[in-house]
């Protein structure tokens, strides 16, 4: 490491070592510098030895970015390896530019201690982010309910325009869709009866196939899992597109709270619109299944919408519509969760909406999944 000796050029960029931990900069820590500015880093990296060290500025005549950045980048190392470097007689003008190429500390290198190690570890950090991700949802849901009792107790607030516009959207629009893919589903069971209960001579016994499934899961689950993928996603990349633009901060500044308007209106279109849409897929999905039997079963129309009557109640309808709000909340709740999570970068938005498709889907699998235990246990 140089010395303190007074160097023949004083624009060149030097580390020094002094007493007491301590390391004196001197010349310009600058682009034209770049050779002498990384001897120098590497010097002061020396020097710390896994412990504390000051750097001092006082004798540094001009830093830019690349200076600032060395500095950063050795302050980093040396935090990753156990020491600490702090600045001290820095002016005004290179403390702001240290904070502006400021880079984190650089994680700790591990130790490969096998594969299982490695799956255990991020499975870790996995379930300690799903919980962190659950207590966000709660907090947000918490703040949702609060802007529907604001709302409620002053109606004149309730953007009204907002809502028939989200219901159109996510109802109205998304009706060809969701009957047309029900349908289809509808008579791909019905066939897959059929073929499989000939065998037996029971192929009539479809009808009670497909109006039990339909009606209590199947209708319901694929409309969630449709809607999660169109509005959902598009709830997210609605919202992320705002926090991008800065218009979520601008509510604020006028205001207005971005919660009653963005949200509560899209949460409650989809409260309303996918028991709708959930009926209907059931009603297209039974409709599919009939033409199936009658092409591969021969049975006619009135024989299979009398068989339905006598399979099916209307607490099996009930089933169905009593799980559609609660999965419209869960996609509501993901979908704004990660659109307000959107950072500043298109691949961001790409991300979070990528994460509200999946985390609906998940959810809503999993909310059925715990429905169908529940009545289950109540015999319902």
């Amino acid at each position: 490491m140089p010395t303190a000796e007074t160097l023949p050029n004083p624009d060149v960029a030097d580390a020094s070592a002094l007493t007491g931990g301590r390391i004196a900069l001197r010349g310009r820590w600058t682009v034209d510098q770049g050779n002498a500015v990384e001897a120098a880093a590497a010097g002061i990296f020396r020097g710390a030895e896994r412990g504390s060290v000051v750097v001092d500025l006082t004798g540094v005549t001009r830093l830019d970015t690349l200076g600032a950045w060395v500095l950063e980048r050795t302050r980093s190392e040396i935090e990753a390896a156990g020491g600490r470097l702090a600045y001290a007689g820095a002016s005004p003008e290179h403390r702001i530019l240290l904070g502006e190429v400021k880079l984190p500390a650089a994680e700790p290198v591990l130790a490969r201690r096998g594969r299982m190690f490695g799956f255990l570890h991020d499975l870790g950090k996995r379930v300690v982010g799903a919980r962190s991700d659950l207590v966000a949802g709660l907090a947000f849901f918490g703040e949702v309910v609060t802007a529907c009792i604001r709302v409620a107790a002053r109606p004149g607030t309730f953007r009204g325009t907002a809502f028939v516009n989200q219901l159109d959207q996510v109802a109205f629009r998304g009706v060809p869709i969701i009957v047309l893919i029900s349908f289809l589903v509808g008579g791909i069971v019905a066939q897959q009866g059929i073929f499989q209960l000939q065998r037996f001579g029971a192929q009539s016994f479809v009808v009670n196939l497909i109006g039990l499934l339909i009606l209590r899961e199947l209708g319901v689950l694929l409309t969630s899992i449709m809607v999660a993928g169109r509005s959902g996603s598009a709830f997210t990349a609605e919202i992320g597109s705002m926090r991008m633009r800065e218009e979520v901060d601008a509510l604020r500044v006028m205001g207005l709270d971005p919660i009653e308007i963005l949200i509560v209106p899209r949460i409650l279109a989809l409260v309303v619109g996918l028991p709708i849409l959930a009926f209907l897929a059931s009603l297209a999905a039974l409709a599919g299944g009939g033409l199936t039997a009658a092409l591969y079963g021969g049975m006619t129309t009135e024989a299979f919408l009398a068989r339905l009557q006598v399979a099916v109640s209307f607490h099996h309808v009930a089933v169905g519509l009593i799980k559609a709000p609660f999965m419209a909340l869960i996609i509501g709740i993901i979908a704004t969760i990660e659109g307000f999570a959107v950072e500043g970068s298109a691949e961001s938005l790409g991300r979070h909406v990528t994460a509200s498709v999946v985390k609906s889907i998940f959810m809503v699998i999993v909310l059925d999944g715990l429905f169908a235990v529940f009545f289950a246990a109540i015999d319902f």
